[in-house]
């Protein structure tokens, strides 16, 4: 059975970001989920000209240039990531929605793709579910920083999916009440205006922030004011830091 044993040697502590421990109004947790990542260079950039450092959650989705995000064509992308000091986690492999639970140890598990169908995972194909996203990153990646922490896709989760994740030996890691960012949102009723004006405003210490790489029904790319969303931030003093292996 996949149990702590197995996410052992995937896991290290995520380390202290040098420049992060200046005076402060507060920390902030940005993390990142796997899309559509068209913007995804463009968002790397704007995190990297400021120092800020993400947790990132990895999925197997397709992308814009038709491939996946752990293909091996991903590789230079998430090296890079690991340089400048970002974190990983896992976002499930096929990004599939857990959408009930049947028995003990039995979670219903489905695509929202035609086709695709659903499944019932046991206990090891939960763990492997969840595990093996880590391991096609430690493998193009083997200095990454993997945290034993886990979100479902949409953060939609039942109580036997949480139960098994955790004899997998991980923990769910969600997002907080204002860490919304509204990336996925329509953006005729959610232009970018709107989605950074109410960030700046609402966010306060502490905070875990949620967006992705890009997504490919949002016309608008929130990737064009995430820049502006970092300045306000740093502006009003918040620092920026990974999530720690326990979680938030």
């Amino acid at each position: 059975m996949i149990r702590r044993r197995a996410l052992a040697g995937l896991v290290a502590p995520a380390l202290a970001q040098p420049g992060l421990a200046r005076a402060a109004r507060g920390t902030l947790y940005l993390t990142i989920d796997t899309g559509w990542s068209r913007e995804a260079e463009t968002i790397a950039e704007a995190m990297r000209a400021r120092g800020v450092v993400a947790t990132l959650f990895l999925a197997n989705e397709l992308t814009y240039r038709g491939d996946r995000q752990l293909e091996p064509s991903w590789a230079p992308f998430w090296r890079a990531r690991a340089a400048e000091g970002h974190v990983f986690a896992s976002h499930t492999w096929r990004h599939w929605y857990f959408t009930g639970d049947l028995a003990p140890g039995r979670t219903r598990y489905a695509s929202r793709r035609p086709g695709e169908g659903a499944e019932v995972l046991d206990q090891a194909g939960l763990c492997a579910e969840l595990l093996r996203p880590l391991q096609a990153l430690q493998a193009m990646v083997p200095e990454a920083r993997i945290l034993p922490l886990w979100r479902a896709p949409g953060g939609i989760l039942t109580p036997q999916a949480r139960r098994m994740a955790q004899a997998c030996g991980l923990r769910h890691q969600g997002w907080s009440a204002h860490g919304f960012l509204g990336d996925e949102l329509d953006s005729d009723s959610h232009p970018n205006d709107l989605l950074l004006r109410r960030a700046l405003s609402r966010i306060r210490d502490g905070e875990v922030l949620m967006m992705h790489w890009g997504v490919r029904r949002r016309r608008e790319p929130f990737a064009l004011v995430f820049g502006a969303l970092l300045d306000g931030l740093i502006a009003r003093g918040f620092r920026f830091a990974p999530l720690p292996p326990e979680g938030v």
